[in-house]
């Protein structure tokens, strides 16, 4: 069986009798399309008759939002799947709608195929439909040259759904601000402008749903606020977050997708209120069940300053029926970040300077991150672990390689009475003095390099196939020439200040200040191949370190598989 890259699933069943048989149909739409699919809803044509089927206006209906919402919901299930659910003709009740385009809709990823539900009288691959098909499909969007057409009935069987329209309607899961009870068949209300905020990190099929419904009542522009700066530090594994620039291309791909007829403003939303609390041409405002208070927060701060309220859409949230327990039970793109934790984010570096039969990893992290604590988990799990803390204290030590030159750079009065280099003393002369900290950084960082190669000999000779060098200046220090991998812990700032405070006894601003003095997690995850966290519980850490063991078990090279 052919799989294709980008399909376009073209649904006919009218949507209450659709909705129930909805799963098996998407389950055999994903074993022909791998990437982007495609969703026209044209509920009750037919592709038997003598003349071409034409597009026509569906009429936009709390049941239809609430399809929609169903629709991607039960995508949520096929995540390779980007789904895209086509708006064109699915219209408001309003006097100001432009008539349907009469030229065909360019789209990002042009269908190789078109798949339908359409159930052909005796349910066999009829060609005359088939060609039917292809011919509605390229009358309304730009497909591939050479289309391929399927009809997926009987594929997705008939035999465990009613084939009559049922009279349950679907779940609700769109509710406009007004107190008045919505019915299924009730027309949805269509505005000139309105808007709509969020992170937009990794598109999901969350944020479909509330963007979905959006351009469904926008039908001349819709704001679009993308949180940036500020409003991104309380939120879960911000090292993580796509950069802005990119969840902005992979929005506006989306949304031009699906309903190219809207002028879309996306903009960097840098405070709660955003455009919505400011611009007097804006009438809705979409929502989530989580956001719905900070909906009615801008209302309020809109009426203060002599605006007029926004009608408020508050959206359900999607249940994630496959969250892991530290995880949220909503489709979130914090559950994604969560699950990026132990993989491989960029190519291992190539470095044939090193021992040809030994893989090396550089484990760093902030102060206070657990980066230790990962290291023994890693000892535990078979790496020969190389502490460039205890390196640096046998350099420093007398007769040590570091002892001389650094008593002949910062003098005699550094030293103990036996003799011996008083770390903090040498500490409080270099620390805020950038001169002094590059003349012992000048000194000690090659050395500790090479008494690194040293021990990674010393792994060969004990048959070692993975070793991890577990040093917080790793970067700083340019020693990621001596690792194939760049493996960072991360967690947020304040853990991390509570953390040194409890260990080490320092007050919040010298915990602060130490940090200052490195690397953010930010920085460091950007050179990184592969991130944990230690803020969970430390089952969960054990197993993020044995998932990301296993993973790299899976892409060493043969020369150290051999070894094992």
């Amino acid at each position: 069986m052919a799989v294709f890259r980008s399909g376009l699933l073209v649904l006919t069943t009218p949507l209450a009798s659709l909705a129930p048989r909805l799963a098996p149909i998407l389950t055999s739409a994903a074993r022909l399309v791998n990437d982007t699919l495609y969703v026209h809803l044209q509920p009750g044509m037919s592709l038997e008759g003598p003349a071409q089927p034409q597009s026509t206006p569906v009429q936009a209906t709390f049941e239809v939002l609430d399809f929609i919402t169903h629709l991607y919901t039960g995508a949520d299930v096929h995540r390779h799947l980007d789904v895209r659910i086509l708006l064109t003709n699915i219209r408001t009740k309003s006097t100001f709608l432009p008539p349907l385009p009469t030229s065909v809709q360019n789209l990002a990823h042009p269908p190789e195929v078109v798949l339908t539900d359409f159930q052909t009288v005796d349910g066999s691959q009829y060609n005359p439909v088939k060609e039917q098909l292809v011919r509605y499909a390229t009358s309304c969007y730009s497909c591939c040259p050479r289309l391929a057409s399927v009809l997926l009935y009987p594929d997705y069987g008939t035999g465990e759904v009613p084939v009559e329209p049922l009279d349950v309607p679907l779940p609700s899961t769109i509710r406009p601000a007004s107190p008045v009870a919505r019915s299924p068949k009730q027309p949805v209300r269509g505005y000139y402008r309105g808007a709509v905020g969020g992170t937009f990190d990794r598109l999901h099929n969350a944020h479909k749903v509330l963007l979905s419904v959006a351009c469904v009542l926008a039908q001349e522009q819709l704001v679009v606020g993308v949180a940036d700066k500020d409003l991104l530090k309380s939120k879960l594994l911000p090292e993580l977050l796509q950069p802005y620039t990119e969840r902005v291309e992979h929005l506006s791909e989306f949304l031009v997708d699906v309903k190219p007829s809207l002028t879309f403003d996306v903009i960097p939303l840098l405070d709660p209120y955003g455009p919505a609390g400011s611009d007097p041409s804006l009438e809705f405002l979409v929502v989530s069940e989580e956001t719905y208070r900070g909906g009615m927060a801008v209302n309020r701060f809109r009426l203060e300053n002599d605006l007029e309220e926004l009608a408020l859409y508050q959206i359900q949230l999607l249940k994630d029926l496959r969250h892991m327990e530290n995880e949220e039970d909503k489709v979130s793109s914090s559950s994604f970040r969560q699950r990026m934790l132990g993989n491989l984010l960029q190519p291992p570096y190539e470095r044939p300077e090193l021992p040809p039969s030994l893989y090396v990893i550089g484990l760093t992290g902030i102060s206070g991150s657990g980066k230790s604590s990962i290291a023994q988990r890693l000892k535990g799990l078979g790496a020969f672990i190389i502490d460039s803390d205890h390196l640096g204290h046998r350099a420093y030590a007398p007769g040590g390689p570091a002892y001389q030159p650094v008593v002949k750079a910062f003098g005699t009065d550094i030293l103990h009475k036996d003799g011996t280099i008083n770390r903090k003393v040498l500490g409080s002369r270099v620390f805020g003095n950038k001169k002094q900290l590059k003349i012992l950084t000048d000194i000690m960082w090659p050395i500790i390099a090479k008494l690194a190669r040293e021990e990674m000999d010393r792994a060969v000779t004990e048959g070692k196939r993975v070793c991890v060098i577990d040093a917080a200046m790793l970067l700083e220090a340019g020693w990621q020439n001596l690792v194939h991998e760049v493996w960072t812990v991360v967690i947020p700032e304040t853990e991390a200040v509570r953390r040194i405070v409890e260990r080490d006894g320092l007050s919040d601003a010298a915990a602060q200040s130490r940090l200052q003095s490195q690397m953010s997690g930010q920085q460091l995850v950007e050179q990184s191949h592969v991130v944990l966290s230690t803020l969970w519980e430390p089952h969960i850490t054990q197993r993020q370190v044995e998932k990301a063991w296993a993973l790299l078990q899976k892409r060493l090279p043969k020369t150290h598989q051999a070894l094992n």
